[in-house]
């Protein structure tokens, strides 16, 4: 059973940075593991994903060159480190495992962390 625990969400200025972290457990290895965010009234959006195998990174437009995607196999722990951040980056971010990496589209997902950055 997939088990995805997220952490290390807040509140932060804009042009800060956050780093997401997630414990996740039960996946099977060679699998999609990634980020999707959702704020109120908007459609949930991809952010990053990578397989967990070889590493192969995907990323959101609106994130490449903000935001790393990265695993530590050693802990299973999934991270999202998030720089420069903006106010449109203000959403709920929930870790997601399977699904399809390019397409930023996943199976399942943990309870979420909120993201708030302020102007």
């Amino acid at each position: 059973q997939v088990q995805l625990v997220e952490s290390g969400g807040g509140s932060v200025q804009a042009g800060g940075s956050l780093r997401l972290s997630c414990a996740a457990y039960g996946y099977t290895y060679g699998s999609c593991l990634g980020w999707f965010r959702q704020a109120p009234g908007k459609a949930r959006e991809g952010v990053a994903a990578l397989y967990s195998d070889d590493g192969r990174t995907y990323y959101a437009d609106s994130v490449k060159g903000r935001f790393t995607i990265s695993q530590n196999n050693a802990n299973n722990t999934l991270y999202l480190q998030m720089n420069s951040l903006k106010p449109d980056d203000t959403a709920m971010y929930y870790c997601a495992a399977g699904g399809i990496c390019p397409y930023l589209r996943f199976i399942r997902w943990g309870q979420g962390t909120q993201v708030t950055v302020s102007s």
